[in-house]
C-alpha cells in the first residue's frame, strides 16, 4: 500500500472522528499530499470547515504570500507539494475573549495519534510549526517567540529526526510579525525555508 493510500485511509478515519464534544466539526484537513515539509497549524477558524481546506481565511492569505515570498510558488501549488496537518482538527469554538478558543489538552492528546502516524507515514526532512501552540507541541518550547523565529532547529518529533523552522502565526490578530523584532526574525526564518533541501524538493520532484 503507498503512502498516499495509507494517507487516504487515514483521512477517512480523521473524517469520522467524534472524540471531542467540545469542538465544532467537521473535521478539517488538507489532501494526502506525500511530501518532504510537513506544516503543523494550531487548529481550523470558524471558516475552514464550510470550505472543507486548512488556512482558507484571513491567516492563510497571510501564510501563503509569506510562502510565496520564500519560494515563489503560489497557494495552489503550495498546497499540491507540502503537507498541511494542526495540532486540532476541528474548530475549537470562541474564547471568552472573542477571539478563536486554543484546543485544550484533551482535545490535543486526542488528535494527536492522527498527527503521530501522518508523521510516521511522511518521515519529514522539515516541519514548519505555525503559531505559539503548534512551536510548543514541537520544540516543546513555551514563551516568547524571538528565540525561535528565524532560526533552525533539530529535533525528534513523533520518533522522527527532523529540522524545525518556526513560523509566527498570520493572524490579523496579531502584531508580532508586523513589528521589529518579529518582521525581521519572520525575514530570517523564510529564508531559511527558502534554502532548505525539503522545499527544493518539494518542487523540483
Amino acid at each position: 500500500m503507498s503512502v498516499e493510500h495509507k494517507l487516504r485511509v487515514l483521512h477517512e478515519a480523521l473524517d469520522n472522528c467524534r472524540a471531542c464534544s467540545t469542538v465544532i466539526g467537521p473535521v478539517v484537513h488538507g489532501p494526502p499530499v506525500v511530501s518532504p515539509v510537513l506544516i503543523v497549524g494550531q487548529a481550523p477558524g470558524p471558516r475552514e470547515g464550510k470550505i472543507g481546506r486548512p488556512f482558507a481565511w484571513t491567516a492563510g492569505k497571510t501564510l501563503f504570500k509569506w510562502f510565496e515570498q520564500a519560494t515563489g510558488q503560489t497557494e495552489e501549488r503550495v498546497r499540491e507539494r507540502i503537507y498541511f496537518s494542526a495540532v486540532a482538527r476541528c474548530f475549537p469554538g470562541k474564547a471568552k475573549s472573542g477571539g478563536d478558543r486554543k484546543p485544550d489538552p484533551t482535545e490535543i492528546a486526542n488528535c494527536r495519534p492522527f498527527l503521530e502516524k501522518e508523521t510516521t507515514l511522511l518521515k519529514p526532512l522539515l516541519v514548519v510549526p505555525v503559531g505559539t501552540l503548534a512551536i510548543e507541541q514541537v520544540l516543546t518550547h513555551k514563551g516568547p517567540l524571538a528565540p525561535v523565529i528565524g532560526k533552525r532547529f533539530q529535533t525528534t518529533y513523533h520518533g522522527h529526526l527532523t529540522d524545525v523552522i518556526c513560523l509566527p502565526h498570520p493572524s490579523g490578530a496579531s502584531t508580532w510579525h508586523r513589528v521589529s523584532p518579529g518582521k525581521e526574525l519572520l525575514l530570517k526564518a523564510l529564508d531559511l525555508i527558502a534554502a532548505h533541501p525539503a522545499i527544493q524538493q518539494a518542487f523540483t520532484c
